[in-house]
């Protein structure tokens, strides 16, 4: 078994000065850009995720962060209001109501939206 002490998430973004925008002013969290342009973001309640600058940056196809919300609604619109567009699923399988969020549909009432490079994030009542 390999003796693993900790663990954490990485993905790419095109912009990292964009990204530490979008991340720190737009979603409130806690995101600096340090030591050779890697931007950290840390999580309330513990854990963090680097984001690092490619250039021949490709979005990814799926969700690579989900922030646990008490409330839903709130947070979509606090997004909505920043201008952050909820609703880029329309598919039936989904559920998802005019606001884009899906409720119910099988698992917890979530929404998903686009970072400034193109990343698939979601606010998700957890529980």
């Amino acid at each position: 078994m390999v003796p693993v002490e900790g663990a954490f998430a990485g993905f790419s973004v095109d912009d990292i000065a964009a990204a530490e925008a979008f991340y720190a002013g737009v979603l409130g969290l806690d995101a600096h850009i340090g030591e050779m342009g890697i931007m950290e973001i840390r999580f309330p309640g513990g854990g963090h995720a680097i984001a690092y600058p490619k250039p021949n940056h490709q979005p990814a196809g799926f969700t690579v962060l989900n922030l646990v919300v008490a409330d839903i609604d709130e947070a979509v619109s606090e997004l909505n209001a920043a201008g952050v567009v909820t609703k880029i699923y329309t598919d039936p399988d989904f559920g998802t109501d005019g606001r884009g969020i899906s409720r119910g549909s099988g698992g917890p009432d979530i929404a998903w939206f686009r970072d400034p490079a193109g990343n698939i994030l979601s606010v998700i009542v957890d529980g």
